[in-house]
Order: structure tokens, then sequence, then C-alpha cells
């Protein structure tokens, strides 16, 4: 899909979702044989449920319809709209990747080395991490793209374990 495509259905799509509370984290245009693909990438604070994204997806359809009526970026009905939130393999590189990830084990490349920390606080300036029992603020130009790590032995049964 070419570029001004792309921004076409951007200007469409980014007034609903700041309206809605979201920010627009990508937007892929791709062709799906006769018709238009649009995969909506959307994140909040808080995060996102299945019922929001739902909404949000109804929200994106009708504006997309009805500027299809005032000469849109496609044909009416002739695009399928995929909306969805990011996975834990989303990479964090804006600080509101970061704010929204408090508590989450990451690791990240920082100068020369990659270390793993816990996200303890996130502003727009840096993040503070908890690396070896210590807390480490890192400016965002010395850290690269933080990646979340999983962790299956923190369950709900064990925090409670250590809050009591």
């Amino acid at each position: 899909m070419s570029d001004s495509t792309r921004r076409r259905i951007q200007a469409v799509i980014e007034p609903v979702l700041v309206a809605d509370g979201y920010d627009l984290e990508d937007l892929k245009v791709s062709k799906a044989g006769r018709r238009t693909l649009v995969r909506v990438l959307v994140d909040r604070d808080g995060g996102a449920n299945l019922d929001a994204i739902a909404a949000v997806s109804r929200n994106l359809s009708k504006a997309l319809d009805e500027s299809e009526a005032a000469d849109g970026p496609f044909a009416a009905s002739s695009y399928t709209l995929e909306v969805s939130s990011p996975g834990v393999d989303r990479p964090l590189k804006l600080p509101r990747h970061w704010r929204r990830n408090i508590g989450r084990l990451v690791e990240v490349a920082v100068g020369d080395d990659t270390v793993s920390g816990r996200i303890q606080d996130a502003d727009d300036e840096g993040v503070a991490l908890l690396i070896a029992d210590q807390t480490r603020t890192i400016a965002y130009g010395d850290l690269g793209a933080g990646r979340i790590q999983l962790e299956f032995s923190r369950s709900a049964g064990n925090e409670k374990k250590e809050e009591g």
C-alpha cells in the first residue's frame, strides 16, 4: 500500500483513538486479495481488555466507513480491520511503554552491557531499574529497546505470601 493511503487512514483513525484514550502504537496497511487489510495496534494506560478492544474496533470501523462515504482511502466495505494491543514481546522504546510496564522484569542494553532489572519508575527523562537489589536511574538516551521477561515463578499466590 502507498504511504499516502496509510497517512489518509491514520488521519481518520488517530482522532478516534485519542478521543477514546488510546495511543496508536502501529498501523499496517496491506493488500489481501481484493480487500485492504488494516491492522491497528493500540495501547493505553492501564491496558485494554477484549471488551475495550472490541469497542475501539467498532468506533474505528464507523469512522472509516463515514470517511469512505466522503471520498475515503478505499472503496466501501473493501477493507478488513484488525485491532489489537501489544503483546509482551513488543520492545519498550518510548517513555509511555516503560511507564505502562512498571513492576515488570525487563532485559535492556545499557551501553555495551545487557542488564536485567525490574522497572521501579519511569518518567519523561528515564527509567529507574532495580538491578541486583540496587535502584539505578538510566536516561532513555542510554538505553536500548527493553524486552519484557516472562516470569513463571511469580504467581498470584506467591505475591500474597510476600505481602503477608
